[in-house]
């Protein structure tokens, strides 16, 4: 598999969070099955640390493989004219795969984002993304718990409902509107991972391979157990 074999280290994983570039994802999607529907744009934002580089971006819509339903298109208002003459997937892959490169890739209940990208990885590429990746969901869990363990109660971490990610920016007093698009998507969610990472310091998590432990979205579904109600209007 080449350079596409997943590995359970990371070259980056021995350095502080404070170092570590990241690149935060969105995808919008025609729906949230990855074997019937397909990728509508791809959105990306470069982070180093906390730091977020607006300078540093990605966003590209695309042609998508499958229909764009009327559900799917009222919530992030992508239209098939719009979409009509763009790149397809392979295309916009190749481009995404050369921005993010080895970062780590961070998104919100972020394993949807990317069994959707393997998927087409795989098939146009030989192999799926090299790229370990972080769910801000399970950072945001991993804090409430441990807070809820202490016997504090903290406003900052409520229990989420089903617009986890907009609960979270409201939270944290950032600002938001509008329909989905990948890329305001995408700085939301860094701005979320910018307020995450500040509590985490302050609870002891300050290098990359903790930070790993305990953002992997693919280590269990327990915290996805209230339901796919919380995520379902994330596509």
């Amino acid at each position: 598999m080449g350079i596409f074999s997943r590995r359970k280290d990371h070259p980056q994983q021995e350095i502080l969070v404070q170092d570590c570039p990241f690149v935060v994802l969105d995808t919008e999607l025609t729906g949230l099955d990855d074997r019937r529907d397909s990728i509508v744009s791809v959105g990306a934002v470069r982070m180093q640390g906390c730091r977020i580089d607006l300078s540093q971006t990605f966003n590209r819509l695309v042609k998508p493989e499958t229909e764009l339903r009327h559900d799917s298109i009222l919530i992030h208002g992508i239209t098939p004219s719009e979409v009509d003459k763009q790149p397809r997937i392979e295309s916009v892959l190749s481009d995404f795969t050369t921005f993010c490169a080895h970062d780590i890739l961070i998104g919100y209940c972020v394993s949807i984002d990317m069994a959707f990208l393997n998927r087409k990885m795989k098939q146009c590429m030989g192999g799926p993304l090299p790229n370990r990746a972080l769910d801000i969901y399970r950072l945001y869990e991993w804090l409430r718990n441990r807070f809820e363990r202490k016997g504090a109660s903290d406003r900052r971490f409520p229990v989420l409902g089903e617009s986890g990610l907009y609960e979270m920016a409201k939270l944290y007093a950032i600002p938001f509107g509008g329909a989905h698009d990948a890329l305001v998507d995408a700085f939301i969610t860094a701005q979320v991972f910018q307020r995450l990472l500040c509590m985490l310091s302050d609870e002891g998590i300050l290098y990359v391979r903790e930070l790993l432990k305990i953002g992997d979205p693919y280590k269990s579904d327990e915290l996805f157990s209230r339901g796919n109600e919380k995520i379902h209007f994330q596509f």
